[in-house]
């Protein structure tokens, strides 16, 4: 597993060091599921063959070095019995501050339209398995608030916003946890590299959306309040960086010049040291 060291400038008092994890892809089930997820299992985890094995050297790492895990989304495939075990298994054995991906959800992966009504059919089967609201939490570490919030769809709802709006007013340096990264012209075209995919961004104008396929458009256009969101966190003085994940690549810019993204991806274990 790659480990990337980043530093972080805030001017705490105490300097600290936090783990960042996202998008490990647990594709594991049983014979409690049904035939089609036993073959989706198999499929998967060709895609995903060192799942496994990357998630015990966080565990090893956090353990080892007493660190706390912030994870942004993706830890699971689709939802099974044994994925979601796997999962409270590493979350009960270390001090892991999680926030959902999409594919916490995923009942057979793009299947269905994913929206609230899809989401809510495994929520709490999948918040069973982690210590934190998934869907929106925050947490004092070092002296920095650690505010977690679920834009796996892309989304960010109004009382999210809310949420965002009351911890940054709190007298503390704050860095937002998301799984879907946030629009950077920069990050729009690292994600696309020429190509003719779409960028997976939260925000992305419409106009650089023209050629994405009615599919992905309607998937990921935003709506008012995620406009607003997107408008309150980029101008925030408060908020000093971003982690997410969901790109399956690695990747560090600025937006509005101001804020660090960071975004990580497979098989990558950042060390984020925080002064």
């Amino acid at each position: 597993m790659e480990i990337i060291k980043n530093y972080i400038h805030i001017g705490i008092k105490e300097p600290f060091c936090v783990l960042h994890a996202s998008d490990t892809h647990l594709t594991f089930c049983d014979e409690r599921n049904d035939q089609r997820k036993i073959e989706l299992s198999k499929n998967r985890s060709d895609s995903f063959p060192n799942a496994e094995a990357d998630l015990q050297f966080i565990k090893e790492k956090a353990t080892a070095d007493k660190r706390t895990v912030i994870y942004t989304g993706d830890m699971i495939d689709f939802v099974s019995e044994l994925n979601i075990e796997k999962a409270k298994e590493f979350s009960d054995s270390v001090d892991c501050f999680m926030v959902a991906g999409n594919h916490e959800f995923s009942l057979y992966v793009g299947e269905a339209k994913e929206d609230d009504a899809y989401r809510n059919q495994s929520l709490s089967k999948i918040q069973s398995a982690f210590k934190n609201n998934i869907r929106c939490s925050s947490r004092i570490i070092g002296g920095v608030n650690f505010i977690a919030v679920d834009n796996s769809y892309y989304l960010i709802d109004k009382k999210q916003l809310d949420f965002i709006k009351t911890e940054t007013e709190k007298d503390y340096p704050a860095i937002l946890l998301v799984h879907t990264p946030l629009y950077s012209k920069d990050l729009y075209d690292f994600s696309r590299n020429g190509s003719d995919s779409p960028a997976y961004l939260m925000s992305v104008p419409d106009e650089l959306m023209s050629d994405y396929s009615c599919h992905r458009y309607e998937q990921q256009k935003e709506d008012s309040v995620t406009a607003d969101a997107y408008s309150y966190i980029v101008n925030c003085k408060n908020i000093r960086a971003i982690f997410a994940g969901h790109l399956h690549e690695n990747y560090d810019g600025l937006i509005n010049n101001r804020i660090l993204q960071i975004v990580t991806g497979l098989s990558t274990l950042r060390e984020i040291y925080i002064d």
